[in-house]
């Protein structure tokens, strides 16, 4: 079966470089998907889980914000933030989605109001990431 690299990096660790079939991505204007001899991409990446497929597995990456880039059969992922769905702690993130609801229900700006959408989003995008390992069996 053909594959591509993947490669995920963040300014503080590479977080991956493997050979995959399938990397699906949650761009910030919806997800995307990319095969192997996709054509040259470029996106900006929201907050949300990337996914990708190696050996007939199903793996999860939980990613927030940065870009990624396809090029010669390479996916790279430069992103603000990333964890793999086994580093993900679920306690710590179930306590900051409380902590961020609790915010949002008594937000009186509207960029308080937005950060805390956002501080939302990354806690159940890695509360899913890490489920979605435990059902893939990648945890």
């Amino acid at each position: 079966m053909a594959t591509l690299k993947l490669e995920i990096v963040t300014p503080d660790r590479k977080v991956l470089s493997e050979d995959v079939e399938y990397v699906g991505a949650p761009g910030i204007m919806g997800e995307f998907g990319i095969l192997p001899s996709h054509v040259p991409f470029l996106s900006a990446l929201g907050i949300g889980n990337l996914h990708y497929n190696q050996n007939g597995k199903t793996h999860y990456v939980f990613v927030s914000g940065g870009f990624a880039e396809v090029s010669n059969n390479q996916v790279t992922i430069l992103a603000e933030v990333a964890e793999m769905a086994t580093e993900i702690d679920h306690d710590r993130a179930s306590k900051a989605k409380e902590r961020a609801e609790q915010r949002a229900a008594t937000a009186k700006e509207k960029i308080e109001a937005a950060r805390n959408q956002a501080a939302l989003k990354r806690a159940v995008s890695r509360i899913n990431c890490k489920s979605s390992g435990k059902t893939a069996g990648t945890c």
